[in-house]
């Protein structure tokens, strides 16, 4: 931990090639990231994250994923179980709310088995984003609700469950990615909501989750805070609201750095986003010739951004076991109700 960097990156394929261990090796990232292109079968996979954490030399070094459920589960049959989207859990909380709450809960334990087994020990779940009427789709189905305080139960369950399990959640698009008209993917979305709407609506279940052990940034601009700059670059949403008013003072990590939603080269989109206040630098894609410039602005972690990487390791309780096949059979007669 002393020399990692403020880093999160992916490689580009199954294995890591001779540039790729290298680069690691030198540049140091304190935790990666996988997608499907790095997953085809069980060895290849542990074989894989070995080769992550042996390549800076920190077997605690955090390997994440998106395994949420639904279109979002990078990890499918026959490699985990196949999870239905977050609304499904919605759903059922409008027939039954302890019966919703328990399903989330074993949804995110299962899921943490599922990863466990390949040595993946970080799931950027929960997303507690709260759609409105007409927003981009991007979000959609990963939504449990559109009531945000819906959102918070059903997502700190879904926390909860994860932690139990060994593996770290990462809350997701803190302060919100709901209202959004656009894909960030391809585009900057710009929310106008005046101030008294997103404490009433987007910031709702983060606040709830506020002790969560790592959150994600939205790249979304909130004109009532700061009309020029997205959450991820924004120092005031991150200052004033992220830390101050939602109270998260958790490890907080970029969204994805390639995303479109962004402006400037890699280099000022690193600088931005940890001059703003970001812990970390997330990077998903694999490409050397965008992490090169990333790995050179990012800096070796420090003060209270190393405090925070530090508690979010020790967050994990890597002594919990659970029998996969109770817990799964429970969870399907809960969904299938």
């Amino acid at each position: 931990m002393s020399d990692s960097k403020a880093l999160i990156l992916g490689a580009s394929g199954t294995v890591l090639s001779r540039d790729e261990q290298v680069f690691f090796a030198n540049e140091a990232p304190w935790g990666f990231i996988l997608f499907a292109r790095n997953l085809s079968e069980p060895d290849q996979i542990r074989d894989l994250v070995a080769s992550m954490r042996e390549s800076v030399g920190r077997p605690d070094a955090p390997v994440f994923i998106d395994q949420e459920g639904g279109r979002v589960q990078r990890l499918r049959p026959p490699l985990a179980g196949y999870y239905p989207p977050a609304d499904t859990l919605g759903r059922i909380y409008t027939q039954d709310r302890e019966a919703a709450v328990r399903a989330s809960w074993l949804m995110s334990r299962l899921h943490a088995l599922d990863l466990i087994q390949y040595g993946i020990n970080a799931d950027c779940l929960p997303v507690l984003d709260v759609p409105v009427e007409g927003a981009h789709d991007v979000i959609g189905d990963r939504a449990y609700a559109h009531d945000p305080e819906i959102v918070a139960i059903l997502g700190k369950a879904a926390a909860e469950g994860l932690l139990a399990g060994g593996v770290m959640p990462v809350i997701k698009h803190i302060p919100g990615h709901g209202r959004a008209f656009s894909d960030s993917h391809h585009a900057l979305p710009v929310v106008d909501a005046g101030l008294d709407e997103l404490r009433r609506h987007d910031f709702v279940p983060f606040k709830a989750l506020c002790d969560a052990p790592a959150a994600m940034t939205a790249h979304v601009v909130y004109t009532a805070i700061d009309a020029g700059n997205p959450a991820t670059t924004s120092p005031r949403v991150i200052s004033e609201f992220i830390r101050g008013e939602i109270g998260f003072d958790g490890l907080l990590m970029s969204d994805d750095l390639s995303m479109k939603a962004l402006s400037g080269d890699f280099a000022t989109r690193t600088r931005s986003s940890l001059a703003a206040g970001c812990d970390m630098v997330l990077h998903c894609n694999g490409d050397m010739a965008e992490m090169k410039p990333i790995a050179q602005a990012a800096p070796v972690l420090a003060g209270l951004a190393k405090a925070r990487a530090v508690r979010a390791i020790e967050s994990l309780d890597r002594q919990a076991g659970a029998e996969y096949a109770n817990l799964r059979q429970e969870f399907e007669g809960l969904i299938a109700v």
